[in-house]
């Protein structure tokens, strides 16, 4: 059973410490994440005791974003064995909790692998909780340090792109140090050209219907100081045709072998408009978001989300009126079309941009060239 409470983080959680964190206090070892459900309202934390917690937390979003799940699955394994839980089934349990973002795999499948190694080894089951925990720690780690070369290769390829500075930026979605282990992918570019000087405004689609871009991208702008202005989903093709835009930058859910981009959706018709108006459109994501299995956008599964996400509003500390727990804006029974995820073909795509360094044009020969340099690095 599902056992996770709630804790203010002003108690709690020291200033600039990761969305989330493994902790071992006297009744046993927890994991401890930001609830991104609650922002910007109010800072709160859920403390995850066991891995359906934790997979409740990813479905309903209170964690998301494609490193930060793989990140989050890896620790849900590491929790499941070290208290005493059917490893293989908490892995199941966790992989499956959304369908689309390739790196919640990634992530369950590193501290399996570690875990049955370690039993396989020695035959204790308490080593092979600390080395399925090993797994994710490193997971952790490497993805804070991916992010940080992300952040400097994609700053790197906005100047060659768009020499002089003064970089119009739009994001869509949320890419920062709420989806990963380091500052994040997307978000973590437009950060370093902030701190270069050369940003000179963040555009925030406010990424209908739940508004990660309102509530969370705006949230981390305005945490770091960025220049920055939101916008409706619907308001960009004016912005592109007011020409206010020098370049898109956006995160991925996973880069199938073709260089095909699922990410938060919304983002297809963006790279649309950057075509047509002649804007590089960039993908910026680790390596463990391409999945070479998956050969093209029609082998990509995209979650379907509940209707009453678009028929309801959903706001933190507003009055629950709605079947789904938010504020109705549609008449009752209304249905809903609501994909979690839309793929752009990689045509569209002017760069991926990640740890290893950036794949432009965007092809399959240049994708597996570029996974076959990092596997050394990464691991299974």
């Amino acid at each position: 059973m599902a056992d996770q409470y709630a804790q203010t983080l002003e108690d709690n959680r020291p200033a600039g410490s990761p969305a989330i964190r493994w902790e071992e206090p006297p009744e046993g070892p927890v994991v401890v994440l930001l609830d991104q459900t609650r922002l910007p309202a109010e800072e709160v934390e859920l403390v995850c005791t066991d891995a359906p917690a934790l997979v409740e937390a990813i479905r309903t979003l209170a964690v998301r974003g494609a490193p930060l799940l793989g990140i989050a699955g890896a620790y849900g394994v590491a929790l499941a064995a070290a208290r005493g839980f059917d490893v293989d089934d908490a892995a199941a349990a966790l992989a499956g909790a959304r369908p689309t973002a390739v790196n919640l795999s990634v992530g369950v499948r590193r501290a399996r692998s570690a875990h049955r190694a370690a039993l396989a080894r020695t035959g204790d089951s308490r080593q092979a909780a600390a080395a399925a925990l090993a797994a994710a720690r490193q997971l952790h780690q490497e993805d804070a340090r991916a992010s940080a070369r992300m952040a400097e290769h994609g700053l790197a390829l906005l100047d060659e792109l768009l020499p002089g500075g003064g970089h119009r930026v739009l994001t869509h979605c949320n890419t920062g140090s709420l989806v990963s282990g380091g500052e994040g992918t997307a978000f973590a570019v437009a950060l370093a050209a902030h701190r270069a000087g050369r940003l000179r405004r963040l555009w925030v689609d406010e990424t209908r219907p739940l508004f990660q871009g309102a509530r969370l991208t705006a949230y981390e702008a305005a945490r770091n100081d960025l220049a920055y202005t939101l916008l409706t989903d619907n308001a960009a093709g004016s912005l592109f045709a007011a020409g206010e835009v020098d370049a898109v930058l956006v995160g991925a859910d996973r880069i199938a072998a073709d260089g095909s981009v699922a990410n938060k959706v919304g983002t297809y018709p963006l790279a649309v408009l950057a075509r047509y108006h002649h804007v590089p459109f960039v993908v910026v994501a680790p390596v463990t978001t391409v999945d070479l299995d998956t050969s093209d956008a029609a082998s990509i599964e995209v979650e379907q989300r509940p209707g009453y996400e678009v028929t309801e509003l959903i706001a933190p500390q507003a009055p629950v009126t709605g079947a789904g727990g938010g504020i109705p804006v549609a008449p009752l029974g209304t249905q809903a079309y609501n994909p979690a995820f839309d793929v752009t073909p990689p045509e569209l795509v002017t760069a991926i941009v990640t740890e290893e360094g950036t794949v432009s044009p965007v092809t399959g020969k240049g994708l597996a060239e570029l996974c076959a340099r990092s596997r050394p690095a990464t691991g299974g």
